[in-house]
């Protein structure tokens, strides 16, 4: 549970009533919760519709159907499935909609099942329903050293396109191991090296930090490019919220949107994965071409089940690794938080009741 909004610090283990389904819902057991930055956002404070304290992190989840709540007709008990919840998922046992778990193949190990969730997904997504990129096209990802940006070079790499990475500099062969170009940001100017390497810039730039890398990833554009806004990373600072890091991100954010209405060839876009898992639309901020709604209408949770199914099937032929860094337990949340800085190099968490 996070009681208050703060550092690793205000995780702590409690025991609590096991959940009912209700109707419509599934009681899963838990068999693997990942942990991401995404969860450090939620427990600093800082995600974008973070519920209030007292609550229950963890924003995916692997787990068996262990009871049905009323109206359930697809899912049946001791079905293996996936869920995105957005929190809820370090537990022991979990209510998760029926609509929003994807069966999954008992064969598969649960960790690296639970590493497609949320981090794949993402990287699918921005790839191919956010930027619709084409093969031959050329892609700059920042933070390529990360989760997501690791799974962008390998979806990249299997869409044909040309990916370019923003690293430290001894993250670079992990990065080029890949098949990334990388470009070292502490040493490198990366819009002058991105124009060095394309002669005009790049299709597609994925920015998961916000500040003022969105306003230099916008000037990396080629002609006809599009800006991808995904994240917010730089509105926590030391482990929690920065008020500072706020007010930069929405400023830059605005900005860059401006150059977007501004210009006659190049786009912005925000994606948030629940959004678009929920409906809920991918939201055009700027450009010159009629805005075109992903999702919009009706929730969709079909979106989000047929890339999981595609992710699954890449995972299953191995063109896709996913790498497990620590399997802890569950009430070693703290610690896991704790080494996020530190692994996001190395493979994803896993926690494991």
């Amino acid at each position: 549970m996070v009681d208050r909004f703060g550092g690793p610090e205000v995780l702590r283990v409690v025991e609590s009533r096991e959940p009912r389904p209700g109707a419509g819902e599934v009681l899963v057991r838990v068999l693997a919760a990942g942990v991401s930055f995404t969860d450090a956002l939620l427990r600093a404070g800082t995600y974008l519709g973070v519920p209030r304290p007292p609550f229950t992190p963890g924003y995916e989840l692997v787990g068996v159907v262990e009871e049905l709540g009323p109206g359930c007709s697809r899912l049946r008990v001791g079905d293996r499935v996936a869920a995105l919840t957005a929190y809820g998922a370090y537990a022991e046992r979990v209510c998760v909609p029926e609509t929003e778990a994807v069966e999954v193949p008992g064969d598969l190990d649960p960790a690296e099942v639970v590493s497609l969730v949320l981090t794949y997904t993402t990287a699918y997504q921005l790839l191919h329903r956010a930027a619709e990129v084409r093969r031959g096209e050329t892609v700059l990802v920042h933070g390529a050293a990360g989760r997501v940006g690791a799974a962008v070079l390998e979806l990249g790499a299997l869409a044909g396109v040309r990916v370019y990475g923003t690293a430290s500099g001894h993250d670079r062969d992990a990065v080029e191991r890949l098949g990334a170009v990388a470009i070292d940001y502490r040493s490198e100017d990366f819009v002058a090296r991105v124009h060095e390497l394309t002669g005009d810039g790049v299709d597609v730039a994925l920015d998961g930090f916000g500040g003022g890398i969105s306003l230099r990833s916008f000037r990396a554009l080629r002609p006809g490019g599009r800006l991808v806004l995904y994240g917010h990373y730089a509105t926590m600072a030391g482990g929690r919220k920065s008020w500072r890091g706020w007010f930069v991100w929405f400023g830059t954010t605005a900005a860059v949107a401006l150059e977007g209405l501004l210009s006659r060839d190049r786009r912005v876009l925000v994606y948030r994965i629940q959004r678009l898992r929920d409906s809920r639309q991918l939201l055009p901020v700027a450009g010159r071409r009629p805005a075109r709604l992903v999702g919009g209408g009706p929730r969709r949770p079909d979106w989000f089940r047929e890339d999981f199914l595609a992710l699954l099937e890449l995972l299953r032929r191995g063109s896709i690794r996913p790498v497990v860094a620590e399997r802890l337990p569950l009430s070693d949340a703290r610690r896991a938080h704790e080494l996020l800085e530190s692994s996001a190099a190395r493979g994803k968490i896993i926690l494991v009741p």
